[in-house]
């Protein structure tokens, strides 16, 4: 399953436990697309699609292109018929699976079909986005930053920047207030910038989602693999004024499928890069920032599977279930990546390039000039936030809402309540506080204490148990026994004595939550100071490198990922594994033989449904199939197309090797891993029965109810 790599949220993805990669089979030298081909639509690589693939790749096809995507949070989808049906991802759904789920359902283990237009359910708090403008910006952010004095001024003169931006772009857009988000997306770290105007769909509702055995056959296991065997898809419709929305923008749905060595194009919103980084950012990733987030996904999946078999509250075993798949997934991803860093050949490769743009530099006056130290000077912030490694690890993700406690959550706006009450802040102020401290759900009192006692271990783990904060707060016990003891102790524990508490009188000596936190926020303060100074200088002279980049090489590389519209070419191709050559294909048949040979209860289970299929149904057609693609996080329900612009299938996944691709693209190693369409049609039409789909996708007609084979 692609990840999305945006830290705290951990949006994401799965990798398998296997061999690590043998990037040592690799050149140490540097190549043409070690930056990928991740192109942006504003430098749209038109000559060179026409060359390489031998067809017209004119304007109205990028548009098309850009049109028939859409972007949802955290993944990608794509209109597949002209009556607003969407296709994206089942992991990309589960919260919207759950949500249209009514009382005794579980939709997200049983499925989902709406036999009628009327039965398609409405879904909670959904969005999809629709890249409908670009313009290039750079010029007026540029001259705003270069005319400040200090880091800070310079921040600030980009953010009003961009606000005046973005006012411009809203106005100009002919959209309804309510229907239009711009964004102004910083390219090549700030090298260049693009204004996005995307138009807004806020009604969808739930079409067809397969169970989640299904959905996610394999399992863990089988995540960041290939072959693979998965019908990882769920099916949308986007309605307007209470009718389903009608476009010409989608994509035609191929019934020939994809063919060995064809050229295919993924349009989607990768998440995040760190190609164009230097190699002093890669080693500090490999040494601290990496390597901390990995610890805390560990720490939180154990605090997390530590609850089987305890009392939850109602809808939290879902929850946690939807957060296990969700943190084993980002886990495993960032894994591979930083084992990828600790390789000596992709860094070696790395250090060759970044020797190569130097020269580059160096050759040229003006240049040397102009961008002469920035590698040196960028060197030098990463050794400065290096000596700051324990305090990153300590309060990594510390004012997270996810995966945190929702007592500590409380107790630290509490203790921001204080310190503006106590220093004479305004009203409103106070009153948002209030409102952010009472709107934090409850917690059982075994999730909770579980999440506190994780946090009071991550400052023993980094700071030591002989450092004052870790003293202080832990007063001697256990991690899990203090917590357990703030939990029972605090007025903050639940949202009904927390509003007691704050009708009272509020103060830090009225509660050991308090007194802890007061700890806490002295240290993490000062961490905080000394760190956003350091990634704000870190900004500042990645942006001077952007646009050294861009003076090298324009646009013949493209930029890091920056979860924003992007259109990757590659081929229908298998790859070398495990001592055997990997077909690019596969089959139903593949996926049962993995049932069979599993059995019930593995995670290569089949829900009840598959385990009989009608004769009719077809175990040869393919079901999924790997290319070459260039893809990361955020891609996971991308649409695959082929030169006509017809679907030809659906991005769930990377092979393991594909994880260095955070850092690197290596087309002979990496593969992008997709649902066949042709496997799709097949299920709609053999196991889901849904005939009026079928018609929607192969004939683009829209039934209002089911109709007959």
């Amino acid at each position: 399953m692609v990840y999305n790599r945006q830290i705290v949220l951990v949006l994401l993805f799965l990798l398998v436990g296997t061999a690590a990669p043998a990037y040592g089979q690799i050149s140490e030298k540097a190549e043409q697309f070690d930056n990928g081909k991740m192109w942006t639509f504003e430098y749209a690589p038109r000559a060179y699609f026409e060359e390489t693939y031998d067809f017209e790749a004119n304007e109205r096809w990028f548009e098309n292109a850009r049109l028939g995507t859409l972007r949802i949070p955290g993944c990608t989808a794509s209109f597949v018929s002209s009556y607003g049906l969407v296709l994206t991802n089942h992991h990309c759904s589960r919260a919207a699976i759950t949500g249209v789920s009514e009382d005794g359902e579980d939709l997200l283990e049983d499925g989902f079909y709406a036999k009628s237009i009327a039965e398609e359910r409405p879904i909670p708090n959904m969005y999809a986005d629709q890249l409908v403008a670009i313009e290039d910006v750079t010029e007026e952010i540029f001259a705003a930053t270069d005319s400040a004095q200090t880091d800070a001024e310079r921040v600030q003169f980009r953010e009003d920047a961009i606000a005046a931006v973005q006012a411009r772009a809203q106005s100009n857009s002919g959209l309804d207030e309510d229907e239009v988000v711009v964004e102004v997306v910083p390219l090549y770290h700030g090298g260049r910038y693009s204004a996005y105007t995307f138009k807004r769909y806020t009604d969808l509702r739930m079409v067809l989602a397969p169970e989640m055995k299904i959905g996610y056959f394999g399992g863990d296991e089988d995540n960041f693999t290939f072959p693979r065997y998965t019908l990882d898809i769920t099916f949308m419709r986007i309605y307007e004024e209470g009718e389903p929305f009608e476009t010409e923008d989608y994509f035609v749905w191929s019934l020939e499928g994809a063919k060995y060595e064809e050229p295919v194009f993924v349009i989607g919103n990768p998440g995040t890069t760190s190609r164009l980084e230097t190699v002093s950012q890669l080693e500090l990733r490999r040494d601290v920032t990496d390597k901390n987030l990995l610890a805390f996904l560990h720490s939180r999946i154990e605090a997390l599977e530590s609850l089987s078999g305890t009392t939850l509250m109602q809808n939290e075993e879902m929850q946690i279930r939807n957060s296990l798949f969700s943190l084993k997934n980002a886990r495993k991803a960032y894994q591979g990546q930083l084992d990828a860093l600790h390789d000596p050949t992709i860094i070696a490769r790395r250090k060759d390039a970044e020797k190569l743009f130097a020269q580059s530099i160096s050759g040229d006056e003006d240049l040397s000039e102009t961008y002469g130290e920035v590698i040196a000077e960028m060197a030098g912030v990463q050794d400065e936030i290096r000596a700051l490694a324990s305090a990153h690890g300590a309060f990594f993700a510390l004012t997270s809402q996810t995966y945190s406690s929702a007592l500590l959550r409380r107790a630290m706006l509490a203790y921001q309540y204080v310190q503006r009450q106590e220093s004479g802040g305004g009203n409103p102020q106070l009153e948002e506080l209030k409102e952010q401290i009472e709107a934090i759900p409850d917690q059982s009192e075994e999730l909770g204490i579980a999440l506190l006692a994780a946090r009071l271990e991550d400052f023993r783990m980094y700071y030591g148990s002989d450092h004052s904060l870790v003293m202080s707060v832990l007063n001697g016990n256990e991690p899990l026994a203090s917590a357990r003891e703030l939990f029972n102790s605090s007025a903050l524990s639940t949202q009904e004595s927390t509003r007691q508490f704050l009708e009272g009188a509020m103060s830090v000596e009225n509660d050991n939550a308090l007194i802890v936190v007061e700890e806490i926020m002295s240290e993490y303060q000062d961490f905080q100071s000394a760190y956003l100074g350091l990634q704000a200088q870190q900004d500042a002279i990645a942006s001077t490198i952007g646009r050294a980049r861009f003076e090298v090489f324009g646009t013949s590389i493209p930029p890091d990922a920056t979860f924003s519209l992007r259109i990757s070419d590659g081929f229908v191709r298998g790859y070398s594994y495990n001592g055997t050559m990997a077909s690019p294909f596969t089959s139903y048949y593949g996926m049962y033989d993995h049932y069979y040979s599993y059995g019930p209860e593995s995670d290569w289970d089949l829900p009840e449904r598959w385990l009989e299929p009608i004769r009719s149904f077809d175990r040869s057609v393919p079901l999924n199939f790997s290319s070459t693609n260039d893809i990361t996080g955020g891609n996971s329900g991308s649409p695959v197309i082929n030169r006509d612009l017809e679907l030809v299938g659906l991005i769930f996944d990377g092979n393991i090797e594909s994880l260095s691709g955070s850092y690197i693209y290596l087309p002979e190693m990496h593969r992008s891993v997709s649902v066949d369409a042709r496997g799709i049609l097949e299920a709609l039409d053999e196991i889901y029965q849904a005939n009026r789909i079928v018609l929607e996708l192969s004939k683009d007609e829209l039934r209002q109810a089911e109709v007959e084979n």
